[in-house]
């Protein structure tokens, strides 16, 4: 093995940390609201209110950190962002009121948007070929089905024996896994290491097809964030499930998101990423319909799965085609989009939590739903956009 081929795979291997790291945070509140949500002092409408939380304090880290990575190269950030992390769950773990659970939030927001950009970035550079950095952007992905399926999947089977604060300080040090790979490797230069000018990225703001994929993206972390929030606390509150059947359900959910991906990994390089973008949102859609219509949690816990696999390829398969856009200028594009992203992950949960506050979380699937139409129309209009777009 040369030694380029060495230091893509320690990169790699730093990436697919860092991702792990991310799942955690993706699937941490949604993992530990069911025990949250019978306390005097919490509902419904403050658990929307903790990924409006969360997902603002992504925002503000992500847009700010694009043009750096551009500009500086991405080592530091994956040294830092799961030092934040980390310290975000140890202070969840220790939570016993609504303003430390609130502090522990918005810092898993400021550690898990880098982190997310930081590893995305990482990889769409080290895959020059559109087909191949679409697969890899997608096996980056199985690694955060791993990390969404650890916590959901450990408090299903060991919370009696554990504890929920021993099983978050285990996830707090499986965290810092990419801080010690990072430490050791050596990255790739920055893309641009000359300042990048705030009229280059308005210039890039102003990109219909950039802004396509952007709110595309918008709706899907939207419902990323709003189905992997509720589904456990639909299936007990709605549906009766217990709360063990329910965490079974999440990381059933968690874990279909990871085997997709891992086959998509294979299936993208033969098969275009807009066709499976187009199943993945008429699957969404279907699978939250008849969610929303059945009343057996056992049912509900299949189609839980199946929406799961239909979700899986959407978002790093956008991230792919638009990294292989914009190549030269990744970092800063990959942060208009996630940017972006989250300001979905910020309004659509809220929206959810507060339906479901006022009716019910079977109502509040309907947002969801709606994202997902609204994703299949946005990838017509990329489709369109593209045909008449040259490469960056």
């Amino acid at each position: 093995m040369s030694v380029t081929q060495l230091r893509v795979r320690w990169l790699s291997a730093a990436a697919y940390s860092g991702m792990f790291g991310f799942g955690i945070v993706m699937a941490l509140l949604g993992a530990i609201l069911p025990l949250f949500v019978n306390r005097p002092e919490f509902n419904l409408s403050k658990a929307g209110g903790l990924f409006l939380e969360m997902n603002a304090a992504m925002l503000v880290t992500t847009l700010l950190l694009g043009p750096a990575l551009d500009r500086f190269g991405i080592r530091s950030t994956m040294l830092a962002a799961p030092l934040f992390v980390a310290l975000a769950v140890a202070v969840i773990a220790n939570a016993h009121s609504s303003r430390a659970l609130t502090l522990g939030v918005v810092l898993l927001g400021a550690g898990g948007g880098p982190l997310n950009q930081a590893t995305n970035t990482l990889i769409a550079d080290l895959h020059d070929d559109p087909p191949r950095k679409n697969s890899a952007l997608n096996i980056l992905g199985v690694f955060f089905g791993f990390g969404a399926l650890f916590v959901p999947f450990t408090m299903g089977s060991l919370l009696p024996l554990l504890g929920m604060r021993n099983i978050l300080y285990t996830a707090a040090l499986l965290i810092l896994v990419p801080v010690m790979i990072s430490a050791a490797s050596r990255f790739p230069p920055p893309r641009q290491a000359g300042s990048l000018h705030q009229a280059e990225i308005l210039k890039f703001l102003q990109q219909p097809l950039l802004l396509t994929f952007a709110f595309l993206l918008f709706f899907e972390s939207g419902n990323e964030f709003t189905l992997g929030g509720y589904i456990s606390s639909y299936l007990t509150r709605d549906l009766g499930a217990s709360l063990s059947v329910a965490s079974y359900a999440l990381a059933g959910y968690w874990g279909a998101i990871m085997l997709a991906r891992v086959v998509l990994g294979r299936v993208l390089l033969v098969v275009r990423g807009e066709v499976l973008i187009r199943l993945g949102a008429v699957g969404v859609a279907i699978c939250l319909m008849v969610l929303t219509l059945i009343h057996s949690s056992t049912i509900a816990a299949v189609v839980v799965a199946l929406l799961g696999a239909s979700i899986a390829a959407i978002f790093p398969t956008v991230l792919g085609l638009a990294g292989a856009r914009y190549a030269s200028h990744s970092g800063t594009v990959f942060g208009i989009l996630i940017g972006i992203a989250l300001a979905g992950g910020m309004t659509m949960p809220w929206l959810a939590g507060q339906i479901a506050a006022a009716h019910s979380i079977r109502a509040a699937l309907w947002i969801p739903a709606a994202g997902a139409l609204a994703i299949f129309a946005l990838q017509l209009r990329t489709e369109s956009l593209m045909k008449r777009t040259q490469y960056d």
